[in-house]
C-alpha cells in the first residue's frame, strides 16, 4: 500500500476512469489518502463522477511519472463517516476552502478488491493487491 500511495502522491495528478452507461469517462484527480488501512479518494456529491460511481462502483485510476505508470483497478465504495472525510481534508488543507466534512457535498470513497499494476516501457508489469 505504501508504495502505491507514494507513487500517486509523487505523480501529483492521476486520472480516474468511471463508466456512464456504455461511455467511459476520465478526469484528472489529485486527492489520495490512506485511512484505516484503505486507499481513499475524494470528490463532491454534486459532480457527475459521484453519480457514476454510485451506479457502477468499478473504476480505475492511472498515473505516470519518470517513465513508469501505475493503474489501480477495483471498486470505489462510499464511506459516509465524518472521520473519513476529516482525515482526507486534513491531508489536503487546500480543499478546506471548497469542502467541509459537514457540508453535505464532501464525499470520500475507498478502494475495495483493488489491484495496483506498476508498469514501464522497459520491464514486465508487477501487480500488488491493496
Amino acid at each position: 500500500m505504501e508504495e502505491v500511495v507514494k507513487f500517486l502522491k509523487e505523480a501529483g495528478t492521476y486520472y480516474l476512469a468511471t463508466v456512464e452507461g456504455d461511455q467511459p469517462r476520465v478526469r484528472p484527480f489529485g486527492t489520495v489518502n490512506v485511512f484505516e488501512g484503505k486507499l481513499y479518494i475524494q470528490t463532491g456529491k454534486i459532480k457527475n463522477v459521484s453519480k457514476q460511481l454510485h451506479i457502477n462502483p468499478k473504476a480505475e485510476i492511472c498515473a505516470f511519472k519518470g517513465g513508469e505508470w501505475i493503474r489501480v483497478a477495483g471498486e470505489l465504495i462510499e464511506d459516509e463517516r465524518r472521520e473519513a472525510k476529516v482525515a482526507m481534508l486534513d491531508a489536503y488543507p487546500s480543499l478546506q476552502g471548497m469542502y467541509n466534512a459537514d457540508d453535505g457535498n464532501t464525499e470520500v470513497f475507498y478502494f475495495k478488491n483493488a489491484v495496483a499494476t506498476f508498469s514501464s516501457f522497459g520491464g514486465a508489469p508487477r501487480t500488488v493487491e491493496i
